[in-house]
């Protein structure tokens, strides 16, 4: 049993729950709770599982070591602790297989910080069946607890793009360029001529992608537009919105009309009736 926070294996998991560089070196995460474990376990995920000298160890759960109660209290990420973790790889996926689809719905978020609206949208994208989630660099880290906590086990099946981590090196003869998701994969499609956010936005439109922002000053309710093909729902930062720059990108502006003196609705409610209207 460990019983030391000085355990090179406690010390792992702290820096994989505290700090994005780790996790990004190892591509690595941490995951708590018994459902979400089970679902690294179904994915062939999880690397390592721990469990609280409490916890109640069911069939078909391969547990690496035990941690005592009041150590697994201290670094569980949670204010009750459910007595089970797992350091999960994070998951791969062919980014060429996603946006070549000939019907490819993504959710693009662009400077979405609150943690909780991140994994809020992650959830609800895997509910209403969207391709992929992709976020600009400034994103709060799929990654991090909050997140993975609120997608409540969505992360190990949606793909999450992270547009900082596109490739913008052209293939030599012009006609695609390398792209990777978050695990650093690349793989070859379409046009990605840059890593920021608005480029790869553009690059999505070279592929035949129409993008619907939801914008305040939108001149199209949003219950109109029939979201056929390829298309991406822009979604910007929950104090600012989206940015001039990939506002102007956008092909079309769709508002959510609202009564009373509402000014606005929360960036993942927002995104949660865009995506189901996209059906």
């Amino acid at each position: 049993m460990i019983s030391s926070k000085s355990n090179q294996r406690i010390k792992r998991i702290h820096k994989l729950l505290n700090k994005g560089k780790s996790r990004r070196e190892e591509r690595c995460f941490v995951v708590e709770g018994i459902k979400v474990v089970r679902e690294a376990l179904r994915q062939g995920l999880a690397e390592e599982i721990y469990v609280s000298e409490e916890f109640q160890v069911e069939d078909g759960i391969p547990v690496t070591d035990t941690i005592s109660a009041s150590v697994f209290r201290e670094i569980s990420d949670t204010v009750t602790p459910q007595g089970v973790m797992a350091v999960v790889r994070m998951p791969e996926y062919d980014s060429e297989d996603i946006f070549l689809r000939d019907r490819c719905r993504l959710l693009c978020l662009e400077g979405v910080r609150d943690p909780g609206n991140v994994g809020t949208m992650i959830r609800t994208a895997e509910a209403a069946g969207m391709d992929a989630v992709l976020l600009s660099a400034d994103c709060a880290d799929v990654f991090q607890p909050k997140v993975v906590r609120s997608t409540m086990g969505a992360i190990l099946r949606v793909p999450c793009l992270i547009a900082d981590m596109l490739s913008g090196m052209r293939s030599s003869g012009g006609a695609g360029c390398d792209i990777s998701d978050h695990t650093g994969k690349h793989e070859k499609v379409g046009d990605v001529r840059g890593s920021d956010f608005p480029e790869v936005m553009e690059a999505l439109q070279a592929k035949g992608f129409t993008l619907y922002a939801a914008h305040l000053q939108g001149a199209v309710d949003y219950r109109e537009p029939s979201y056929e093909g390829r298309i991406g729902i822009l979604i910007g930062n929950e104090a600012k919105g989206l940015s001039d720059e990939v506002t102007a990108l956008s092909d079309v502006r769709v508002k959510i009309p609202m009564q009373g003196e509402v000014e606005s609705l929360n960036a993942a409610v927002s995104a949660a009736l865009l995506m189901y209207e996209t059906i």
